[in-house]
Order: C-alpha cells, then sequence, then structure tokens
C-alpha cells in the first residue's frame, strides 16, 4: 500500500496541473481585455492639459497623483459645473461621459452640501471614473467632501464613492468659496432642477 502513495500524489498532482493549464490563457485574455478599456496615464494627462488649457506639465502633476493613489481610469467625465453657499450649498453641472470603443453620452449633476462654506464658483470639471460597469451605473448618488480633495498647481482633486464605483473629479475655474463641506452629487441622464 506504501508504494502506490507517491503514485497516488504524482498522479493528483499531474491531474492538478492538466487542469490549471487552460486557466492561464483565459486569465491573460480578461487582463488585456481590462487594459483595453482603460485609459493610460499619458492619454488622461493630454486630455486634461487640452480641457483645462493648461501646460502638459501642469496636468501631470495632478493627474500623477490620482493614478498613484487609484490606478487606470475606464471612463472620465468632462463638463462644466456652478456651485453657491452659504452655510447650505449646491452644485450643477453637466457634461459627457467617455469610455473606449462607446459613444460618449450625456451626464447631468447636481446636489447640496451643508458645512462652513460661503462663496460661489464656475469650474470646468474633469472626472476620472474607477471600476464603472454599464454605463449606466454612473447614473447614482455620489457622497464626498471638500475637505477631503487637495490643491495642485491650481487643480482641485477630491474622491466620491458609491460602492465599488470611484470619482475623482479635477476643477479649476473662477469665482471665490472657502471652508469645508459634506454633500453628494446626483448623477442623472437628463438635467433636474430639484437638488435632491
Amino acid at each position: 500500500m506504501k508504494v502506490f502513495l507517491p503514485l497516488r500524489l504524482a498522479a493528483a498532482l499531474i491531474v492538478g496541473v492538466a487542469f490549471m493549464q487552460p486557466a492561464t490563457p483565459a486569465r491573460a485574455a480578461t487582463s488585456d481585455q481590462t487594459t483595453s478599456q482603460t485609459y493610460e496615464q499619458n492619454e488622461i494627462v493630454n486630455a486634461v492639459a487640452g480641457f483645462f488649457g493648461v501646460t502638459t506639465k501642469v496636468a501631470a502633476k495632478a493627474v500623477e497623483r490620482v493614478f498613484a493613489e487609484r490606478g487606470k481610469p475606464n471612463a472620465y467625465i468632462i463638463g462644466e459645473e456652478g456651485a453657491g453657499a452659504f452655510v447650505g450649498g449646491l452644485r450643477y453641472g453637466k457634461g459627457e461621459l467617455t469610455r473606449k470603443n462607446e459613444t460618449s453620452v450625456p451626464v447631468y449633476w447636481q446636489g447640496p452640501s451643508i458645512g462652513f462654506d460661503f462663496g460661489g464658483n464656475a469650474s470646468k470639471t474633469f472626472v476620472l471614473v474607477y471600476n464603472l460597469g454599464a454605463t449606466d451605473d454612473i447614473y447614482r448618488r455620489f457622497p464626498g467632501a471638500e475637505a477631503g480633495g487637495y490643491f495642485i498647481a491650481g487643480i482641485g482633486v477630491n474622491y466620491q464613492q458609491n460602492g465599488d464605483i470611484i470619482l475623482a473629479p479635477m476643477r479649476t475655474g473662477v469665482g471665490l468659496r472657502g471652508g469645508v463641506n459634506l454633500g453628494y452629487l446626483h448623477y442623472s441622464p437628463e438635467r433636474h432642477w430639484l437638488p435632491l
């Protein structure tokens, strides 16, 4: 009986390896497919520079930080927004969601905020989108805090998250607004004036 034990172990190992071999190409294909649907850092740097009208060096500073923290996005939103606050605030925006090999779709956002926050501003907004499954999954509420953001070369960056989907809005614009606030933005396929 002891003679057959090594043979059984060898047979089990061979069978196990045989079953594992086909999985390797499938994993590689999935990785290639994911990579082909995400954006490289240089693609985003060029898009941000062109949209904000800044040099690629300035855009790279903001984009590098987000890529270091979150990796490659699989979509982005380009748009404009306006916001104002006096303790309670409102923000409204509109733009287009872009994904590789897909037609861009319109997206609107609106939402309230509350905190020690005063003033108003108009901004160009470039939002990196992470872990977006179906395109319609963008249409939901994303909580966030302005105090959790940072400024790099005049571009403000913060994060919003709902489930696995993470948004990294980058903003630059005109106006005067200061303080900290908590709130959310509701992204939708059409404009809503009610900010809730």
